[in-house]
């Protein structure tokens, strides 16, 4: 039997009520750290059982693996994991709009100084794949962190770098159909939302890893002059 006690809810799911050092083994989490997420109101509080005690259960154990994977692995502030929480809290959206804020806030463009010329090159190829009228890529944090990354390469000499934007996109397509059939099958609405999130956060990093092991095997196709 677990050291947690049982709590049988009327949805029929079993969850297990655990104190704060129970909560940070199955998490991994310490409680100090714990306690500063309690304290930033991150994670809810738990459930009192005197003055001095609290019980928590499977949904904090949830929302303290969501936490970490947005401090930890996102390295996201305190200040953007509060507006990606309130985004996962929130219960009348689409997955669809939820995923779109999710990345809004996930993204951050930085203080690079934008070329203008990288963001007419944004904006051009925002026209070119169907962006609504009138669309600005001043309003979102995806398109202006595109533009900071075409500014980058203009000021080290490559301002040609927009051409492969169309190749990319399409092969992203692919890796999109697959992120999202990952999320799509995860059952209930909050494991989806899980997903969501720690899905694009971790698949960031995956796929940086991942690109460079297709660079050797292409390289090795198109580069290679000899058996070396």
């Amino acid at each position: 039997m677990d050291s947690g006690t049982l709590r049988y809810r009327q949805t029929g799911r079993y969850t297990i009520h655990m104190r704060v050092g129970e909560l940070s083994k199955r998490s991994g989490v310490p409680v100090p750290t714990i306690k500063y997420y309690l304290r930033e109101g991150l994670l809810p509080a738990g459930v009192l059982t005197s003055p001095n005690q609290a019980h928590y259960d499977d949904e904090h154990l949830r929302r303290l693996r969501l936490v970490r994977a947005l401090m930890e692995v996102g390295g996201l502030s305190i200040a953007t994991v509060r507006e990606v929480l309130t985004v996962v809290d929130t219960r009348d959206e689409s997955l669809h709009h939820k995923l779109g804020t999710v990345q809004e806030a996930i993204s951050q463009p930085g203080s690079v100084e934008l070329d203008p010329l990288a963001v007419k090159d944004v904006q051009a190829f925002c026209d070119r794949h169907a962006a609504p009228d009138g669309f600005d890529i001043g309003s979102s944090n995806v398109t202006q962190m595109l533009a900071a990354a075409l500014s980058a390469a203009r000021s080290v000499g490559h301002a040609h770098f927009q051409e492969i934007l169309d190749p990319y996109l399409e092969g992203m397509r692919i890796i999109a159909k697959a992120d999202l059939d990952y999320i799509a099958h995860r059952g209930a609405r909050d494991d989806v939302i899980e997903a969501m999130v720690i899905g694009t956060l971790i698949g960031d990093a995956v796929l940086k890893a991942v690109r460079r092991l297709a660079h050797a095997q292409v390289s090795r196709e198109v580069l290679a002059d000899g058996p070396g």
